[in-house]
């Protein structure tokens, strides 16, 4: 890859995962701050991410790999979704809030896979330099993050006129971008585009066990999203924006440790792995406190890169492992679609259900809500345990 291109390619992630970072995970403080939502308003905000994830893939199969160059789409998405957030940012009523926070983030969700999309089609290896770009949305997300926590922003409408100023940037210099111009010709049934061939991964029983097993962790993953920043905050952390932010540094340290632990242990203790830490770490939401028992909301916190990375990156592998060469994009998509989409929906639902059913006279009992999505991950162990049965294979 030439210079100019890997630079052109590297801010492009970095931009995008700026603007993401500015706003997703502060969302919940601002709004109980802010705007004094309840946690149902709260979950609902969230919910309409994961509503714009299912719409999202319809978007690009429709418009952006059939008819338009993929870096102009990128750019106009970009440029609209900065208008809305400017929107966001004279809004006080959390109802009103919600229709403009979903038509936000429709306007954000494709541009998700538009990036990775442009990358892949102007790297000759994307085994070998896909990581070194899609590493810079991780550093983007710290950055960002660590300097809302360092301006005091994280409950303040500033978290959204960042993301705005940067979508500003990132919509004018997709223009700059490589030509990234449809591919795609023909007709395109309405199954295809919903990635219906994949579903045939889903006769195996051990593939069926965990997708199933996908959805359901993603809804106490949900949880951590929408409501680990106000239940630290409200526990009395300091600086809880740039405590947060090594999650992601521990995300980009057990990524590269996946080859490894691929080899040593195998698909299904991967994947037990990640389960087993999402219970620790909730387990250290709940019981942790801002004086002597403030490490364990550092272990939860940096438990974020063995969740995240043995779990979904690791399923995202063995999707890749299971599908055929005809149905690998499909097969992508379909996992996409079940968590971020399905299950995240249903646990920003329940995690602002649950946080209300918890809260008395204004006080949330943090620990009773975070023994929720423990349970739930305990379950989804238990059961992903007792019926997943792996063909070893090793990266």
């Amino acid at each position: 890859m030439n210079t100019n291109l890997r630079i052109r390619l590297s801010v492009m992630m970095f931009l995008q995962f700026f603007v993401w970072g500015a706003w997703y995970g502060q969302m919940s403080k601002y709004m109980f701050t802010q705007l004094n939502a309840t946690g149902t308003q709260v979950g609902n905000a969230y919910a309409a991410f994961s509503i714009a994830m299912i719409v999202a893939p319809f978007f690009i199969g429709m418009i952006a790999d059939r008819y338009f160059a993929a870096q102009k789409v990128l750019g106009v998405l970009n440029l609209a979704g900065a208008g809305l957030l400017f929107w966001l940012t004279q809004i006080s009523d959390a109802d009103y809030f919600y229709w403009v926070i979903l038509a936000y983030c429709l306007t954000f969700a494709p541009t998700i896979s538009l990036v990775n999309a442009i990358a892949m089609r102007h790297i000759s290896n994307p085994e070998r330099d896909f990581p070194g770009l899609r590493v810079l949305g991780t550093i983007a997300w710290i950055v960002v993050t660590n300097l809302v926590g360092f301006w005091g922003w994280g409950d303040k409408v500033a978290i959204f006129q960042v993301a705005m100023a940067t979508a500003l940037v990132q919509g004018f210099f997709a223009f700059l971008l490589p030509d990234t111009p449809p591919k795609a010709t023909g007709k395109v049934s309405f199954a295809q585009i919903l990635g219906a061939d994949a579903f045939v991964l889903l006769r195996d029983r051990s593939y069926l066990t965990f997708f199933i097993a996908s959805v359901l962790i993603c809804i106490p993953l949900s949880f951590y999203y929408a409501m680990a920043n106000p239940a630290l905050t409200d526990a009395g952390m300091t600086n809880v924006e740039n405590k947060m932010s090594l999650g992601q540094a521990s995300e980009v340290f057990f990524m590269l440790l996946i080859p490894l632990a691929f080899a040593r242990l195998g698909v299904k203790w991967m994947l037990m792995v990640g389960l087993i830490a999402w219970i620790v770490r909730f387990l250290g939401f709940a019981y942790g406190d801002a004086g002597a028992g403030e490490w364990m909301f550092l272990i939860a916190i940096l438990l974020h890169g063995i969740c995240f990375d043995f779990f979904f990156v690791t399923g995202q592998i063995y999707t890749d492992m299971q599908a055929g060469d005809t149905i690998k994009s499909q097969a992508q998509g379909l996992i996409s679609l079940a968590t971020y989409g399905v299950g995240m929906y249903i646990g920003s639902l329940l995690s602002g259900k649950i946080t209300d059913l918890y809260t008395v006279n204004g006080m949330k009992d943090w620990t009773s809500i975070w023994l929720v999505p423990a349970g739930i991950a305990a379950v989804v162990l238990i059961l992903f345990a007792l019926v997943f049965r792996e063909q070893r294979v090793t990266a």
